[in-house]
């Protein structure tokens, strides 16, 4: 088998002193949906910064399309594909839908007015409130804008760190949709998320962490039909 897209492999580190990440291995296949979960404090966004080049390692290494970027920044990384979707202050709630979605495309030199169309597709709620401050959405509009703001880099990985946080079931629900719909196109998804249950239902691939180690990996499906998985992470 040919080696997947991104792969974060034997990932050794943390803040400081302290370790939180301990052999952990993290990866996406090419228009696949990788999904970590796990309890709280389980080192899931930590695993997510570690991909992204936020976190230094001390062990393991980081490759795209099989170069190793282990030492690259994450604004290299970001010249390189990858695109990086935080949980919180992910939008700049004083410029427009509009300015958001440009402030996406500042690497680019090309026309970006084709993506914005694109993104508009993906999110039709953004083409009506497109001169609108993004700070006077709703969290699950925000939400939609950060995602859109990403895409205009035109990424090959896009990845989300709690991408529902906050936001109602159907907001979530909703938002899934429009991951498929991503990942539909080509791009590599690879996200943290809380809800866990959910998350593994678009899944490909499933990581579960624990205390920053793999507990289980497999398909989502296999994730859901595990009774360990189910009794200790999903509430039975």
């Amino acid at each position: 088998m040919s080696e997947p897209v991104l792969i974060g492999s034997g990932m050794t580190g943390g803040y400081g002193a302290a370790d939180i990440l301990h052999d952990c291995t993290i990866a996406v296949e090419k228009g696949r949906i990788s999904v970590i979960v796990g309890p709280n404090g389980a080192g899931k966004s930590t695993a997510m910064k570690a991909v992204f080049g936020m976190l230094p390692l001390r062990q393991g290494a980081v490759r795209l399309d099989g170069h190793d970027i282990t030492g690259l920044s994450p604004q290299d990384r970001v010249a390189q594909g990858m695109a990086f979707v935080p949980q919180t202050r992910n939008i700049f709630p004083s410029m427009t839908v509009e300015e958001n979605l440009e402030m996406g495309a500042f690497l680019r030199r090309d026309d970006i007015a084709g993506t914005m169309e694109e993104v508009y597709h993906l999110f039709p709620i953004l083409a009506e409130k497109r001169h609108q401050p993004t700070g006077e959405l709703s969290g699950g509009q925000r939400q939609q804008v950060a995602v859109g703001r990403a895409l205009m880099t035109r990424p090959r990985i896009l990845m989300l760190d709690e991408p529902t946080a906050g936001v109602s079931p159907i907001v979530m629900d909703e938002l899934f949709d429009r991951i498929i719909e991503v990942a539909r196109t080509g791009i590599s998804i690879l996200m943290v998320e809380q809800n866990a249950r959910q998350a593994l239902e678009i899944a490909d691939t499933g990581y579960v962490l624990v205390q920053g180690r793999n507990a289980y990996t497999g398909s989502g499906a296999e994730l859901l039909a595990d009774p360990e998985v189910r009794r200790s992470f999903l509430g039975g």
